[in-house]
């Protein structure tokens, strides 16, 4: 066989699956049982952190509701729920999705599936141990890190096993071009346990003193979104746009530009969000400059993508993967420029205190990753079982609730707090009156999560009928509507 030049092993000529059928089963076959189990713990962590975050939204505008015990106290409920949604949904999925796509471009079967079934349980169990000792009062009181201590080396136990199995797959993978999706999938396998060995260190075993932990805390809930979760997403979009519409990537140079330009700017972000506090000067101008500089890998994926999807749009009317992945895909260019956006000092003093930067987190890790997520979960599922999903209707009911969910929060949210800024500006305005302002949009934001706990509903329910294989068998895959291409009524 003829070696590969470098720059030929950046621009593949065909898309990412050179497999034969039997091979793609065979594969498919080898990563069932841990994938099918990270996905349905997602999915349980999914429905708990969705009613806890309603509960939570409800509290903001009526602070009686529940309020007869301590462990419903809007104090221990919002951090259970942005742990249980972080760590027990977006990071399941995001593992289950990797694992397949890892197996897939690897072109192999899994290898060591064992290993990744006892880090399914382990990772279980101490998402299970975090939220009920924040319930119990145990919260570490650091944002995206409250689990107590003895519920972090379980953890930590869980992704040592997932991480040594991504070396080994890397290292046996078949010789080949190492495609888009397994640069992001790989260095989020190896970023991960940096940021957070890194953050509990410093943090809470060993903690800094003074206003540095501040630093640190920004520095790791911003790079977890930005270093785990966005690898994770984009990997995803990268295989599925190109598999759905049956053509490749439009340029892998631009994708090697997003790919180095985000691992070489995104680690300096998050300390914008200081702005104005007890940190030196360069700290805050370097997250400054990095945050803006984000752009280059934010517009290059985007053109990618847009390039790559041209002439193929009519797919979004038939295919669901698709059309929850351009929705996450759409979404991630919207949000990382609004976050750019929030770095410019006149911007962030009016934004900094209010719930416009609320709104931005949910974009970011609902809008985008989870999105994303489902989009992959339609796709993979029936490979895996070897059934179809029973109801495009179900599918059909699952997109809009969500997105409308989505929408609707993350606006009322960005709306009220733009208001909520404008009144804190305002020396004639007191504080409680600037709260006042708010007060209608998180009523509105309430409203939403019926809409995304509906949704959320209707999915795990057809999962569950799937997964059971419940009823006749469906022929063929449930689409929206017949596709353009006889050929792609496969996907």
């Amino acid at each position: 066989m003829k070696p590969h030049s470098l720059i030929s092993s950046f621009n593949p000529a065909n898309e990412p699956d050179t497999l034969a059928s039997h091979e793609r089963a065979e594969i498919d076959a080898s990563t069932r049982l841990p994938v099918l189990l990270f996905f349905s713990s997602a999915i349980f962590w999914l429905l708990i952190g969705s009613l806890l975050g309603l509960i939570s939204a409800w509290k903001m505008t009526h602070p009686w509701f529940l309020d007869q015990m301590a462990w419903l106290t809007f104090g221990r409920l919002r951090p259970a729920h942005l742990n249980a949604v972080i760590y027990g949904w977006a990071s399941a999925a995001g593992i289950g999705v990797g694992l397949w796509l890892m197996a897939r471009l690897c072109r192999i079967p899994l290898i060591h599936s064992k290993l990744l079934i006892s880090a399914a349980i382990f990772w279980n169990l101490g998402v299970f141990v975090g939220v009920l000792g924040i319930l119990a009062g145990d919260s570490r009181s650091i944002e995206w890190l409250e689990f107590p201590g003895y519920a972090t080396p379980i953890l930590f136990v869980a992704y040592a096993f997932i991480g040594i199995w991504a070396i080994i797959m890397f290292r046996f993978r078949k010789p080949g071009h190492v495609y888009v999706s397994q640069w992001y999938l790989f260095a989020a396998f190896l970023w991960f346990p940096w940021l957070y060995a890194t953050a509990n260190i410093l943090l809470i075993w060993q903690p800094i003193q003074g206003s540095a932990q501040g630093a640190v805390n920004w520095w790791f809930a911003h790079n977890v979104l930005g270093l785990w979760f966005t690898p994770i997403g984009l990997a995803s979009a990268y295989y599925m746009i190109p598999k759905v519409i049956g053509r490749p990537i439009h340029s892998y140079y631009l994708s090697i530009l997003g790919f180095w330009s985000l691992a070489l700017f995104y680690s300096w972000n998050g300390m914008h969000h200081l702005i104005g506090g007890p940190f030196p000067a360069w700290m805050i101008s370097a997250s400054v400059v990095a945050s803006i500089m984000m752009f280059i890998p934010v517009v290059t994926v985007a053109i990618n993508h847009h390039m790559t999807m041209r002439g193929h749009f009519d797919a979004l009317k038939w295919s669901p993967t698709l059309r929850f992945t351009v929705f996450g895909a759409m979404t991630y260019t919207v949000v990382s420029l609004q976050g750019s956006s929030m770095a410019i000092p006149s911007l962030n003093t009016l934004t900094h205190f209010t719930d416009y930067t609320i709104g931005h987190a949910h974009l970011g890790l609902y809008g985008f990753f989870s999105m994303m997520m489902f989009g992959a979960m339609y796709y993979i599922v029936p490979r895996l079982t070897g059934w179809e999903w029973p109801s495009a209707t179900a599918i059909r009911w699952h997109f809009w609730l969500v997105a409308s969910g989505i929408i609707l929060m993350v606006g009322s949210l960005s709306l009220g707090g733009v208001l909520q800024g404008l009144a804190l500006y305002d020396p004639q305005v007191s504080f409680r009156s600037s709260l006042d302002y708010a007060t209608p949009f998180r009523m509105v934001r309430g409203i939403s999560g019926f809409l995304l706990l509906a949704g959320h509903l209707v999915f795990a329910g057809h999962f569950a009928v799937m997964l059971l294989k419940i009823g006749r068998r469906r022929e063929g895959p449930a689409l929206f509507a017949e596709p353009s291409k006889p050929e792609a009524a496969t996907v």
